[in-house]
């Protein structure tokens, strides 16, 4: 009898649904350099209409549609403001240094989330000595955070402090149909609020690869030469990019079951005896730490034995992420696993 395997280690690892695959293989495909892909513009349109923005851009990763941003809206010497956990400053290998040649101001938020009261002392005096502010920017949700939600509110006092500040105001909207979902935002309030915005579809959309960039058509443009300078251009990328169309017609609203299973996945690692602490999930990533006595290597080897994989997420905390392919028979055998255990005192 195979072994049946949980993975929470991230929402990447979803795979292609037949029918994804099935829309994939129809999909009408050109030369996307030369614009002539059919597939790819009707997802660059659809997802800019989506949040009320003019123009989109298609792109591998969703590093590279941060990357591309920040480029765009900044020169050499400028500085970007971010919370301290930011994917943009955290987890994309310095590109902010490399390819935008700016430093970076970071911001302690609280679980990954900033306020305007966070960015009293963030924006630079005009001083020769100093780099010029010119770009905020927001993870929604926020990944280090533990899938943290931005309320609307908060998003608009923040983009009301970038006008007064002179910033553009960048979003990483890489778990963002988690967010609107859990807190049934408006996306086309975001399309109001921010300069420009990054859309992952291969995380709780389930599609293979791909990102969007949205903002104005002036904006686009530039940032359509700043992804051929990296690399980004894709010839036949109509596969990819109708996957990424289906998964907007079809996964948007099923991310409401990922994140009640998130908080019945934490409840359940509540009963873990080693587990010192859970984080409520807001919505598809739980972070639980372990207790000191407990060698969290050693913890999550003895989980992955029995088929549960997960994440080490610093010297004792660890994460799970539900997805696309986890589903509800999943959850059974995780109860399952877990009926026995009693906690004990450390």
């Amino acid at each position: 009898m195979n072994q049946m395997i949980v993975d929470l280690r991230s929402d990447t690892f979803t795979l292609p649904t037949p029918e994804m695959r099935e829309a994939m293989m129809k999909a009408d495909i050109g030369d996307d350099v030369f614009g002539e892909d059919p597939s790819v513009k009707l997802l660059e349109d659809k997802i800019a209409a989506m949040f009320g923005m003019e123009a989109g851009l298609f792109c591998p990763s969703g590093t590279m549609t941060n990357q591309i941003a920040l480029r765009v809206h900044t020169v050499p010497q400028d500085e970007v403001i971010c919370e301290e956990g930011a994917h943009i400053y955290y987890y994309e290998g310095g590109g902010i240094a490399y390819n935008s040649l700016c430093s970076v101001r970071l911001v302690k938020g609280k679980n990954g989330i900033m306020d305007v009261a966070d960015l009293a002392n963030a924006v630079r005096k005009e001083d020769v000595h100093f780099p010029k502010s010119k770009v905020l920017a927001l993870e929604n949700t926020s990944n280090r955070g533990g899938g943290t939600v931005y309320s609307m509110d908060s998003i608009s006092k923040l983009s009301a402090f970038a006008q007064e500040n002179q910033l553009r105001f960048h979003l990483d909207g890489a778990r963002l149909f988690n967010a609107i979902i859990a807190q049934s935002q408006d996306p086309l309030v975001y399309g109001r609020l921010f300069d420009s915005i990054s859309i992952c579809f291969s995380k709780g959309l389930g599609a293979p690869v791909g990102s969007a960039l949205i903002g104005t058509k002036t904006f686009i443009k530039e940032a359509r030469r700043v992804r051929k300078v990296l690399g980004g251009g894709m010839r036949q990328a109509g596969f990819l990019a109708q996957a990424a169309t289906y998964a907007l017609d079809n996964h948007i609203n099923r991310l409401a079951d990922d994140h009640r299973r998130a908080k019945e996945i934490a409840t359940l690692f509540g009963l873990m005896e080693e587990v010192k602490e859970v984080k409520s999930p807001e919505t598809n990533i739980i972070l639980a730490e372990v207790h000191e006595s407990v060698d969290l290597s050693e913890f999550l080897s003895q989980w992955q034995q029995k088929g549960v994989k997960m994440l080490a997420f610093g010297p004792r905390q660890f994460r799970a992420v539900t997805h696309l392919g986890i589903n509800d028979n999943h959850i059974e055998h995780l109860k399952v696993m877990t009926a026995n255990r009693k906690r004990k005192a450390h």
